[in-house]
């Protein structure tokens, strides 16, 4: 069976592409990941690199240096969301705030800086304790501080710096609305769901103000004057919040069966259920979007409260569905889970780049490094 791979049969299929793999471990290593991650990274990692210098599999190796990339990506874009959205303090330092765009984030809910302002923390601390984890392994951790080449927002409260991440031109997939409603369906068996927003999958939309113009109209008040423009922004952000921590829910457990070591399984158990914490807020605030077209791009979000639960908005939980084969009762889980599946690293990339994420990044490695990782972590199988 596949779970029961030999070593030699892993240690064969590892040692493809060795020139390129070696070029990731030793091209990104420390170095930093981020102002923010390198200061928490050089405090840390003296007392951390003499705990141990091994006792992981290069499977294990490989899905960890994936999940710190992801999280770096992450923390990339939530930082960005922060700067102009998010409660501004030294747990999450850089920008200043925007109080046009922060309004209208309130909308969806009162809290949103606050949240915003968590789950980014959150992603600081997976990357960093990811990457000090690798080094106490004596593994290379992962550092992507050479590709942050995308522009920055130039609206006010935004740092103007390089960015691994690009919010403001997004191809927004909103199937993740249905497919957690489906009770007949399931992404592991092959199956496909409809977007709940299909005009998100349709052009190329901004999650954050590009500029100022972006909310010129806004006349801050009790309550105050939010145009449709700026609201679809935040509507759209609300969305792709959604979007992102769906991917991390899926994620965790996927990878975590291909896992050998049993503390690198604890630490995939123990952090991937803070992405399903983040997925279920950000789902719950989804709902609360204002149903209106965007007068400079036409863009429609349109009313889901039809009489369907496959877009009833206060529907938040996991609907039972189909899983491992039809022949059982439906449950309530995540979805996918499946290996090598929708769910992997690979398929992570993919969503990614499909989202918009990197558009503007001209850098082939980047791309290339963001591949290999993913495929020598879909390749991690348990030993037994």
């Amino acid at each position: 069976m596949e779970q029961n791979i030999t070593l030699s049969q892993e240690e064969k299929s590892m040692e493809t592409s060795t020139s390129r793999r070696s070029f990731l471990r030793k091209g990104l290593a420390v170095g930093g990941a981020g102002a923010i991650g390198a200061g928490l990274l050089s405090s840390g990692l003296p007392a951390f690199a003499q705990e141990s210098s091994g006792g992981l599999t290069k499977g294990d190796v490989a899905i960890l240096r994936f999940l710190s990339a992801a999280e770096i990506l992450e923390t990339d874009l939530w930082q960005q969301y922060n700067e102009l959205g998010g409660i501004q303090d030294s747990e999450v330092p850089g920008g200043s705030g925007n109080a046009a765009y922060t309004a209208a984030l309130a909308v969806l809910d009162a809290d949103m800086a606050q949240y915003i302002h968590d789950n980014t923390e959150d992603e600081f601390t997976h990357f960093t304790f990811i990457n000090a984890y690798l080094v106490s392994k004596g593994a290379d951790p992962v550092n992507l501080d050479k590709f942050r080449t995308l522009p920055s927002s130039q609206a006010t409260g935004a740092q103007n710096i390089g960015r691994l991440t690009n919010l403001m031109q997004l191809t927004v997939d909103t199937s993740w609305w249905t497919k957690y409603r489906s009770r007949t369906q399931n992404p592991d068996f092959g199956d496909t769901f409809p977007p709940a927003i299909p005009g998100l999958l349709n052009g190329q939309f901004p999650a954050i103000p590009r500029n100022d113009e972006d909310v010129e109209g806004f006349i801050p008040g009790n309550p105050p004057t939010i145009p449709d423009h700026l609201q679809a922004i935040a509507n759209t952000a609300g969305f792709h919040f959604g979007f992102i921590e769906q991917g991390g829910t899926s994620l965790y457990p996927t990878l975590a069966q291909g896992v050998t070591n049993l503390e690198v399984l604890r630490i995939l158990l123990s952090i991937g259920p803070t992405e399903t914490m983040h997925f279920q807020t950000w789902h719950d605030k989804a709902g609360n979007f204002i149903r209106l077209t965007d007068p400079t791009n036409g863009l429609v979000f349109p009313e889901l409260n039809t009489g369907s639960e496959d877009t009833q908005t206060n529907l938040i939980m996991p609907e039972p569905t189909i899983f491992l084969s039809r022949k059982f009762p439906a449950v309530s889980i995540i979805r996918p889970t499946k290996i090598a599946g929708s769910g992997g690293a690979v398929a992570t990339v993919k969503a990614f780049t499909d989202d918009g994420l990197f558009r503007g990044q001209t850098d082939q490695e980047f791309f290339a490094v963001l591949h290999e990782l993913a495929e020598e972590a879909d390749e991690a199988r348990r030993r037994e």
